[in-house]
């Protein structure tokens, strides 16, 4: 069973994950898999190394062995694909893709960094999430940083980070809303496609607002646009407003140059996502890749 290491990452990960559903998400293979494989290792060591709990799973006496012995093997291995990387030395060009938020506000912080853990160039292609997830499947691009789970076959998504979305202007503004108070703005609204406007428009639903009662004098394609635009609009009469994610805005927030505000009593989030293909799940480099990006604090 040690040559084939494969099952016994499966159950590293149910313990790391405390649970055979998230196992399966995060390796990118069905439950019932999941739970062949674990049956496979009992099976050869003639033993039951994990039960399943209303809450979890517990490790047996022979599980808790069994993931002491398998957490040196996987410290083994990891260090052995950085030694073959060093030796391998590959010169090329590893492409990430991201839709606008990430892209232009959260991932260039870190590209520096993670050219440094792969030693070769890093390029970044920015896009709605649907056209970076095609890139993806294509294989134009090597992994994907995404606002929504656009769910393909043959992809892993892996959650990365929470998000939020908040209403924002270059005017003070209450920083509670009331739904009422969201009809006194001019608003600055993202094209249909956005998820940022999709998700927005379904919690104003939610909520009991109209969205088609606002009186909306733009529509713009891009995080970008959405800020240069609320930032650079006139300062007098009705605040021209709109929806951003937090990260986009967190430095103008912080000098006082633009203003968040937030629905009273409701919070808007979501989960950024990284996504890579399954053919790719034991690539050296991807892996360092994503091991590096959920490291991080955003």
């Amino acid at each position: 069973m040690l040559k084939d290491f494969a099952k016994l990452q499966t159950f590293l990960t149910v313990v790391k994950e405390k649970s055979f559903s998230k196992a399966s998400a995060k390796l990118g293979i069905s439950q019932p898999a999941v739970t062949q494989q674990i049956k496979f290792i009992e099976d050869y060591l003639d033993t039951k190394v994990v039960e399943r709990k209303k809450n979890g799973i517990r490790l047996t006496k022979e599980g808790e062995d069994l993931f002491r012995i398998a957490t040196r093997l996987e410290k083994a291995i990891m260090n052995s694909e950085k030694e073959l990387l060093k030796i391998i030395n590959k010169d090329f060009t590893f492409v990430m893709g991201s839709s606008y938020a990430i892209g232009n506000y959260i991932l260039p912080s870190y590209i520096g960094a993670i050219k440094d853990k792969i030693n070769n160039e890093v390029h970044m292609q920015v896009a709605f999430s649907a056209e970076i997830i095609d890139q993806l499947e294509d294989k134009k691009i090597d992994i994907a940083l995404i606002e929504s789970p656009i769910f393909h076959d043959g992809i892993i998504y892996r959650e990365w980070v929470e998000d939020e979305l908040v209403i924002f202007s270059n005017q003070p503004i209450p920083k509670n809303l009331r739904k009422e108070d969201l009809y006194k703005f001019d608003w600055i609204c993202r094209d249909e496609n956005s998820h940022t406007r999709k998700l927005t428009s379904e919690v104003f639903e939610e909520i009991g607002v109209e969205c088609s009662s606002f009186n909306v004098i733009g529509v713009v394609a891009s995080t970008t646009a959405i800020k240069e635009s609320i930032t650079h609009a006139p300062k007098n009469g009705r605040p021209i407003v709109s929806v951003v994610s937090r990260h986009v805005i967190s430095d103008e927030i912080e000098n006082n140059t633009l203003y968040e505000a937030r629905i009273k009593n409701y919070k808007i989030t979501r989960k950024f996502y990284i996504a890579y293909s399954k053919e790719r799940k034991h690539d050296a480099f991807i892996d360092n890749v994503v091991n590096f990006l959920l490291s991080i604090k955003v």
